[in-house]
């Protein structure tokens, strides 16, 4: 098996080819290859030397198949050291993305630079971790203390004209990387330019408080998460301590965090969202539907935030509504989101005003005749639904896919409507659809495998992450929601306060807690499906009596300003007595005997209802995976993503 790393000398100038795809990750192989190499060139006659890739991109980082598997000599730091060490003149070529591992090589090297579309980062935070080859070292001797940890605790790539900015590189080039490299390194060598190591820069002068700042901004953006905090410490050493002493520190931070629960949660979630994407039975590369315009049914948010993902990807989009009044006001939802997307900075004006005008208003079906992909958005009035369907597969052309975006109803029968059961899927969006990353597969009795391969291969095009689901109430995420909100309803009833319990969850590391979660959603929205229901599924009337209550009062939730919390003009909930009377009734009512409730055993119970449900999925074959529960709830959800899925936590607190 050849090398993935070439060595040749090229007149005086030694380069240093790195050719291992697809990402040219830093395996043993690689690592090696380079030691080898810095080897033949300290004893040839070359001047300098230029480490570039073969590819589409500059080394990507660590090498995951060695992931969780004990280190292997040489080490990462060593390359980089011996990088640093070499006596003559090393530089780095970036393109594609040079990211954690493979900028520290680049750290390492003397001199850089970069085609204009590289992009450049230390992305070691998303996994729990923090650049363990001397990447919190060098860093802030190049571009300063709050650059550093701008760029590490975000783990947010930056582009090479940023970079260049901050000192990070020294030269953008448009084109040509290769020989613009070999022409600049000419000129070094021209002027006797010898190395320049980062290690040997001192760190720029900074406000002594910054590190303090850091830390303070953390605990709430990232809060209960220790690889951000650690990253802040590191950089600190860098700039009280010797290179050598504060190399020393990352290294015993490093492994400390490689051994904790948090990284080994976030590298199972790394692992897990990829394996979300392979579907049981269905072969990789397995044939799909050609997929360029797209219709959607109902303009409302949902269907707005849907009709923007697909224009966002290039799509043609049609948006139909029931009378030219609901559409002016679903394009005007969408037309809203635009602006606000340009104000935020996600978009320019320019891209908005392409996207906005991939979108087409229509209220005739007739205009849905040619498209490949109908998606339903209506409300979830399941005749609705199914008379769509009915009248969609009188409209559209033979192949096009038809698809809903109900969050619990029974896609068979929605499906069962049509003469082309084969071609109906769920896709459930997850609000704001041109937001969320979640996209849940529904995959009904009779879908087609080139229907499903067609939609996994169409959310990655949305930038969405696919996780397939069978069919059944609610799904994978809703239907675990269920047994969730009723084990909420009973530790109100048993004592707690929705504040207490909205606090021990977020508290946990829920994005939001659960009463603030209803009240957002909307109380009446469960009120509405729970009268749907037949009596035997709505379970033990203590588990829904008190939002029963609440809407029956008026409190909608936020949006009537009063749920379980009242609201004041900016939104923000305020704990409300009158609920709490409405909760020591219904006790009451039940027989319940109210008691103090710890913060502990509230996550336990909430957890275990989650974990306890999941698993009668997977067995149920619902899901395919535990893992894939884990992605649906991080990405669907709000559960931390450093806890690795409830699953995960589940299994590791022995739930």
């Amino acid at each position: 098996m050849p090398s993935p790393v070439n060595y040749t000398l090229t007149g005086d100038i030694g380069v240093i080819t790195i050719d291992h795809p697809p990402v040219n990750a830093l395996s043993l192989a690689v690592r090696q290859g380079i030691m080898d190499s810095l080897d033949a060139a300290a004893g040839d006659a070359s001047r300098a030397v230029l480490i570039i890739c073969e590819g589409r991109t500059f080394c990507a980082g660590a090498d995951i198949s060695e992931f969780g598997k004990p280190p292997e000599e040489p080490w990462l730091p060593a390359v980089v050291n011996r990088i640093e060490a070499f006596d003559k003149p090393v530089v780095a070529a970036l393109h594609g993305t040079a990211l954690g591992g493979g900028f520290e090589i680049a750290l390492g090297a003397h001199y850089r630079c970069a085609l204009a579309s590289a992009k450049i980062g230390l992305p070691e935070v998303r996994l729990g971790l923090l650049p363990g080859a001397g990447g919190t070292q060098r860093t802030p001797r190049l571009a300063g203390v709050g650059a550093a940890l701008d760029l590490m605790t975000s783990g947010v790539p930056v582009d090479a004209h940023r970079a260049l900015a901050a000192g990070l590189i020294d030269r953008v080039f448009d084109a040509d990387l290769a020989d613009a490299a070999m022409a600049w390194i000419a000129e070094l060598v021209d002027e006797d330019a010898g190395p320049r190591r980062a290690s040997e820069l001192p760190i720029a002068a900074h406000d002594g408080g910054i590190f303090d700042q850091y830390r303070a901004r953390l605990a709430k953006k990232a809060r209960g998460q220790v690889a951000p905090q650690a990253i802040v410490d590191c950089v600190e050493q860098a700039a009280m301590t010797e290179f050598a002493d504060g190399e020393a520190f990352e290294r015993e931070t490093f492994m400390k965090l490689m051994a904790g629960d948090q990284s080994a949660a976030l590298r199972h979630f790394f692992f897990a969202e990829r394996e979300a994407a392979k579907v049981e039975g269905l072969a990789m590369g397995a044939q799909t539907r050609p997929i360029e315009s797209v219709g959607i049914i109902g303009g409302g948010t949902m269907g707005g935030g849907i009709a923007m993902s697909f224009a966002n990807a290039g799509f043609a989009v049609t948006l139909v509504e029931i009378s030219d009044e609901a559409l002016d006001r679903g394009l005007s939802i969408v037309d809203r989101n635009y602006t606000g997307s340009v104000k935020r900075g996600k978009l320019s004006e320019d891209a908005a005003a392409a996207n906005r005008a991939r979108i087409a208003g229509s209220t005739d079906y007739a205009n849905l005749a040619d498209v490949d992909l109908v998606i339903e958005a209506v409300f979830e009035d399941p005749g609705l639904k199914k008379e769509i369907f009915a009248r969609l597969d009188g409209t559209c052309k033979p192949g096009a896919i038809l698809a809903t975006n109900t969050s619990y109803q029974d896609v068979d029968a929605i499906a069962a409507v049509t003469g082309r059961p084969q071609d109906v899927i769920g896709l459930h969006f997850f609000s704001p659809a041109h937001i969320m990353k979640l996209l849940e597969v529904v995959r009904g009795e009779k879908t087609a495998d080139d229907v499903l391969a067609t939609c996994m291969q169409l959310a990655k095009r949305l930038r969405k992450v696919p996780v397939v689901s069978g069919v059944c109430y609610g799904f994978i995420g809703n239907r675990m929601l269920r047994p969730y909100g009723k084990q909420v309803q009973l530790l109100l009833l048993e004592g707690a306060s929705p504040g207490q319990i909205d606090a021990a969850m977020e508290g946990f590391g829920m994005a939001m807690g659960p009463l603030r979660v209803f009240d957002l959603a909307g109380l009446d929205v469960g009120y509405k499906a729970r009268q749907a229901l037949p009596d035997e599924m709505k379970g033990d009337p203590a588990t829904y009596r008190v939002p029963e209550l609440l809407v029956e009062a008026g409190r909608l939730g936020q949006k009537s300003g009063a749920g379980f919390y009242r609201y004041d003009d900016d939104g923000k909930p305020i704990p409300d007595p009158a609920v709490d009377e409405i909760i020591e009734r219904t006790a009451q009512e039940f027989g319940i005997e109210r008691r103090e409730i710890g913060d502990d055993e509230i996550v336990e119970c909430l957890l275990r209802a989650l974990v306890d449900e999941g698993r009668k999925i997977v067995a149920e074959g619902i899901a395919q995976r535990e893992s894939d529960i884990d992605v649906v709830y991080v990405y669907g959800y709000g559960f931390p993503a450093w806890r690795g899925g409830p699953m995960h936590y589940g299994a590791a607190a022995g739930l």
